[in-house]
């Protein structure tokens, strides 16, 4: 896979994500206890054996470089390539703020897109779940003779307003792209990963920069579904898509499903996050967890069911916690309940506070806050 660069879009911070994202990229939202989303892209790339990878990023992405550090947790701190992190130093001259697309982004960094080595190049976002076979990707790319390959799933997860979709011919060529329809009920869902040549995506950078087109779909995929050759490959495993506050609960309770762990925390391509070295979990005498992801560093002397806890929470004598995602260093106090939650990081409820939300509608309550 030496012949393969790898792109991730982390300049992201989805507003409908409300108290989640504020702190914080969506990139580097917790999911799954001790892993952040980007960690699943970022670790597909890995497992394919891509050794440069280049994040692009814009803003509040300060969470997402201590996340990352170096890269070495992931094999990529190297003294050629590995993980480069692309802020808008060349693009925040121009004082247009935020990026409008994902073209105007690659336009940002175009100094270092001129200076990859490898001949292809996978984009991708890093804030969806799911584990990518990559190099199965680009097998079947080669052997399409495809100009840009788009990765998509048969799951449609979601939306349609907030997602892409594809129509396929007979033949095995996308013939069609919805952004945002109303309905998709036959189409594919767009991942929005894509495989294409590193030049074409030169050509294509310098085209979009020239017309002020700053959308990968719009500006590059919609006017030439006939000029190249798009071809999907369908992903069949879980995809997790984080487009709101209920989507962000809905898919950290799929994790409970073995099924679906089994498949996204596959031993073959194993996810990679930072290494904590956090100490074993300790369970009080009287403590009770069932149905839940517990991870490392935690205190637990309460109740736990159906909940996601990630590292240093702790649940004192008396609380009970259910149908929860609780992030780092959640401190639930003695008596205290709660049901349908989300508590950022280090969040402290109170004695005898009891928060509840709904299944479709969780509570999500913003980081450091007291309750």
């Amino acid at each position: 896979m030496n012949d393969l660069h790898g792109i991730l879009f982390a300049y992201h911070s989805d507003a409908n994500l409300g108290e989640l994202t504020r702190p914080r990229n969506t990139c580097s939202l917790a999911f799954g206890g001790r892993y952040r989303l980007i960690d699943f892209m970022l670790s597909s790339y890995v497992n394919a054996g891509i050794t440069d990878v280049g994040i692009i990023v814009h803003e509040g992405y300060q969470s997402l470089l201590d996340h990352l550090g170096s890269g070495k947790d992931w094999d990529l701190s190297r003294k050629h390539g590995g993980l480069r992190i692309l802020p808008p130093f060349g693009y925040a001259e121009q004082g247009h703020g935020t990026y409008r697309g994902n073209m105007e982004a690659l336009a940002g960094v175009s100094g270092y897109l001129n200076n990859i080595r490898q001949d292809y190049v996978i984009m991708g976002w890093g804030d969806i779940a799911l584990n990518l076979p990559v190099a199965k990707v680009l097998e079947e790319h080669l052997a399409s003779k495809a100009d840009i390959t788009v990765v998509c799933s048969p799951a449609l997860k979601g939306a349609p307003r907030f997602s892409e979709y594809v129509e396929v011919s007979g033949e095995g060529r996308i013939t069609d792209l919805s952004i945002h329809p109303s309905a998709a009920d036959k189409a594919l869902e767009s991942l929005e990963v894509y495989i294409l040549s590193k030049q074409l995506l030169l050509d294509m950078v310098e085209y979009c920069a020239a017309h002020d087109v700053h959308s990968f779909s719009r500006g590059v995929l919609q006017p030439r579904l006939k000029s190249l050759k798009l071809v999907p490959y369908i992903h069949q495993g879980y995809v997790g898509r984080f487009q709101s506050v209920g989507d962000y609960f809905q898919r950290s309770m799929d994790l409970l499903d073995p099924a679906v762990r089994d498949d996204l925390f596959s031993p073959v391509r194993p996810i990679r996050t930072k290494d904590q070295s956090n100490p074993s979990t300790y369970y009080g005498p009287d403590a009770v967890s069932s149905r839940s992801l517990v991870a490392d560093g935690c205190f637990i002397e309460g109740q736990v069911e159906n909940s996601i806890l990630s590292r240093g929470v702790i649940i004192e004598q008396g609380a009970k916690v259910s149908n929860s995602v609780l992030m780092q260093g959640t401190v639930v106090k003695a008596g205290a309940s709660l049901s349908y939650v989300i508590a950022d990081k280090n969040v402290k409820v109170n004695e005898g506070r009891t928060l509840m939300g709904h299944s479709t509608y969780p509570l999500a309550i913003a980081k450091n806050s007291i309750v």
